[in-house]
This record gives structure tokens, sequence and C-alpha cells, in this order.
């Protein structure tokens, strides 16, 4: 049975993938460790590597922040397949606030018990979502590292990748207001999928993934 890892987007845990249809294959699920102060997406990337044992010919499966870590990850591993679920493969890919952000720093005037709210979070970026679910993603946020959040903050808007390894997949919905569809390249776009249609367009992310696990 194949290993794939699993790895969350920021704020999340690996109940994010509770939808995901895996039968067959061993699901890893990486659980955020705490960074060092100094740690970047890549060097992070790096203790996770460690962690879990993460050798050539794995997949990785990685939403949101988790994608962008798999990125990091492919670039030392020469992994199987590299999934990626609303992400982005580059910082060519990023929105303009990214650039905005790193430039006025203003991101660090927002208390990290405000980015770990679910006001903050779901009522602007991840509409769409069932009243369940958005209960599910409140307790995820809760349960975040204040800690963590705010390294995580830091090092996703100074990460300043360029380099795309191969056998890299991506899926994106056209709806995603954290990363939006027409500056990235190469993905299949859902329709109607904003950033959280892992739970909201599971059914056709579950169609899309069975086709590229199994060819």
């Amino acid at each position: 049975m194949s290993s794939i890892f699993l790895i969350p987007g920021l704020g999340a845990d690996c109940r994010i993938y509770k939808n995901i249809d895996l039968k067959g294959y061993e699901a890893v699920h990486v659980e955020w460790i705490e960074p060092g102060k100094s740690d970047t997406l890549a060097s992070y990337a790096q203790k996770l590597i460690d962690q879990y044992n993460i050798i050539p010919k794995s997949i990785v499966i990685g939403n949101s922040l988790g994608g962008m870590i798999a990125v990091e990850i492919a670039k030392k591993v020469d992994l199987d397949k590299i999934i990626l679920i609303s992400s982005i493969k580059s910082v060519d890919e990023a929105p303009w606030y990214f650039s905005f952000f790193r430039a006025t720093k203003l991101h660090h005037l927002i208390p990290v018990q405000k980015l770990t709210s679910l006001e903050f979070l779901i009522e602007y970026a991840f509409g769409g979502m069932s009243e369940k679910d958005q209960q599910l993603f409140a307790d995820m946020l809760r349960n975040t590292s204040p800690r963590f959040v705010k390294w995580a903050v830091d090092a996703i808007l100074l990460w300043d990748n360029h380099f795309i390894t191969k056998n890299v997949y991506h899926i994106t919905g056209d709806r995603d207001k954290v990363f939006p569809y027409k500056k990235i390249k190469g993905a299949t776009i859902v329709k109607g999928g904003t950033h959280v249609m892992i739970f909201t367009k599971a059914r056709e992310i579950n169609i899309w993934l069975k086709n590229i696990l199994t060819n």
C-alpha cells in the first residue's frame, strides 16, 4: 500500500481532508510542529521530511500553505507526485497583497488572536461551507498555536520560490479569494470553488485525485 502524506493549511489540521477519498492508500497525517524563529518554508519543509521520514517516490498532498511546503519538500526529495489543492506553486503565482504586506509589514499590527478567529478568516475568504464545516474549521483555528500562526504568516509572505519541480499537479477554484486563479498557471480550475473547496467541492476533487493517483 502506497503512503500519501497529507499537509493541511494555515489554521487547519488534517481534519481538513475528512471528505477526501484515499481508499487503497496509507494516509499519513502531517501535524504542525513548532518552528524556529529563523525557519523559512524551505527549512521547515526539511524538518517535516525528517520528522515523518518522507522518502523518494512518496506522494505529498498539500492544501493552501501545505501546498507551498509540499513544493519545498519536492525540491529536497524526489517525489512521485506533488498534489496542490487551493495553493500556489511559486511566488510568481502569489496575489498582489504579498508584495503589499512585505513592503508595509502591516500584518504585524494584526493581533494573533484576531488571525485565529472565525470571523477574520471565514467570513471573507472561506464562504460556502455548511454550518457543520464552519464549526469544524472554527475548532481547528482555536487549536492552532498562535506562535505557529505568527511565524507562518511571515514565512508565507517572504516565500521566494521560482522553481517548479516535475510531477506537480494543481487544482484550484475560480472563486478562491486567497489565491486568485487568474495568477495560477497550469492548474485544473473548479467552477465555484472557493479557498475551502476541499470541503465544498470534495466530489470534484476526489474524481480529479483518482485520475492522478491511478495514472
